[in-house]
């Protein structure tokens, strides 16, 4: 925990500012932060809208983006126990900054290939 009046140090290897930027910057994180923009979730619906996330990766995501209030998780009473996944005020204040990661990543998709393809040749 950061002391108080220390303003934290993103490159300080001990400062918690850094354990927030690599739960923001997972990619895991960042596709359960998306995939939950339009509203609550359940487990089976996250796992079936982000390919290749295994079941432990998705559940520790999710557990990790609920420890830092990023997320919330509702258990309702029923047979069988329906559980959703939300983000919180917090978790949507990430929002505008991930929408504008995701639209670089889509828009800039072909530059980067052609990039790759002239490093891989000259490799």
């Amino acid at each position: 925990m950061e002391s108080d009046g220390v303003k934290p140090n993103l490159y300080d290897r001990k400062c918690g500012s850094r354990q927030v930027l690599d739960r923001i910057g997972d990619r895991w994180s960042v596709l359960v932060v998306l995939t939950l923009a339009d509203g609550p979730r359940r487990y089976g619906e996250l796992a079936e809208r982000i390919d290749g996330v295994s079941q432990k990766m998705l559940t520790q995501t999710l557990r990790g983006l609920e420890r830092d209030g990023l997320a919330t998780r509702t258990v309702h009473a029923a047979v069988p126990p329906r559980v959703d996944y939300e983000l919180t005020d917090l978790g949507r204040s990430l929002l505008t900054l991930l929408a504008g990661l995701e639209a670089w990543a889509t828009d800039h998709l072909p530059e980067v290939e052609a990039a790759r393809d002239r490093y891989d040749t000259r490799a």
